[in-house]
């Protein structure tokens, strides 16, 4: 026991660490322009929004509140939802598809909007190195496992590319549509409401439960019951249900206790969150990186690992003790407003 508290200690140490060179290194960015160059085009998304989106990203990826939902609505916020073109750091137009005269094809210009979309789902890079950070043994044991060393390891394995195989399938048939008809605020809304009503009967029923329930670990579930949690979160692809949430409800119906269903919901955000990342950044990663700079890209992803890291570790502590009842009541809360904001 006292061994685990030091080796948690040296982790939060190392998270405080990361967070003390992101606080200097933001303090430290020069804030007047060099005017011994020529001054270049201004920034599309500036070290202040790369903050406020990192923290975003961060807090809410792996609490139960839809860290796409907010992450939209922090872009709507920002006025980082403009279908205006993006310029690369030269001041050039960048396209998606570039125009075609002797095929008299007009192109696809590449949008503020669809860089930010990018941007949001490049810095899950930050948390997923979190949760890699905070559950290292889990991750090499699953790692041993596949190579025959850890059998606990490659039940987990197995279970988590169970649960991780309906989201590609769903997201890689339905991303476009996604993307087009549900990354509006409105929508977010709507599916703040109907994740905090599944989850307030979800924590109805994990409070009904025996407190004598078995403590099953993550590992020992059945491929069934893996794949019931993979489908639940395939519901997170509408933003704004909260993949955290989908997959730790699922766990509840699985028979995990709060603590372990986040474990679990924290584990399979690895691979599902890298899925995506690396999916969008392959369709437009380039152009987001011209039309938004190398440096808040990588601030980006930093402020989202620091706060991703110590949202992760309070959120086991408050499920445990509380359920996920006050965070229904949020959902709803931040749901009224902002269909209160969008009628004004």
């Amino acid at each position: 026991m006292q061994q685990r508290g030091m080796r948690r200690a040296r982790r939060y140490t190392f998270l405080a660490s990361l967070l003390l060179l992101a606080v200097r290194g933001f303090a430290e960015m020069p804030t007047a322009p060099d005017t011994s160059r020529p001054t270049p085009p201004a920034p599309a998304l500036t070290y202040a929004d790369a903050t406020v989106l990192g923290l975003v990203e961060g807090i809410t990826e792996f609490l139960p509140i839809s860290s796409t939902g907010h992450l939209i609505l922090a872009n709507h916020a920002l006025g980082l939802e403009s279908e205006a073109q993006a310029i690369d750091r030269s001041g050039l137009p960048l396209w998606q598809e570039p125009p075609d005269p002797a095929q008299g094809l007009p192109g696809q210009p590449f949008t503020i909007k669809a860089a930010a979309d990018t941007y949001a789902v490049a810095i899950q890079v930050g948390a997923i190195a979190a949760v890699a950070i905070l559950y290292w043994s889990r991750v090499l044991g699953a790692i041993a496992g596949v190579f025959g060393k850890n059998p606990a390891g490659l039940r987990l394995t197995r279970n988590l590319l169970i649960a991780f195989f309906p989201a590609v399938v769903a997201g890689l048939t339905l991303d476009d549509w996604i993307e087009e008809h549900l990354f509006r605020p409105g929508t977010v809304a709507a599916a703040l409401i109907v994740g905090a009503v599944i989850m307030v009967a979800a924590d109805r029923r994990q409070r009904a439960r025996a407190a004598d329930a078995p403590d099953v670990d993550p590992s020992d579930l059945s491929p069934k019951q893996a794949l019931l949690i993979g489908v639940m979160q395939c519901a997170a692809l509408w933003p704004g249900m909260s993949r955290s949430m989908m997959t730790i409800v699922g766990g509840y119906v699985a028979g995990l206790r709060p603590a372990r269903a986040a474990e679990f919901s924290f584990l399979l955000g690895l691979p599902t969150l890298t899925g995506a990342a690396v999916l969008k950044c392959y369709k437009s990663g380039a152009l987001t990186l011209e039309a938004f700079g190398p440096g808040p890209l990588a601030w980006g992803g930093l402020v989202a690992a620091v706060s991703a890291g110590l949202a992760v570790a309070w959120l086991v502590r408050f499920l445990t003790r509380h359920g996920l009842a006050l965070f229904a009541w949020y959902r709803v809360v931040l749901a009224v407003g902002v269909l209160v904001l969008l009628g004004a």
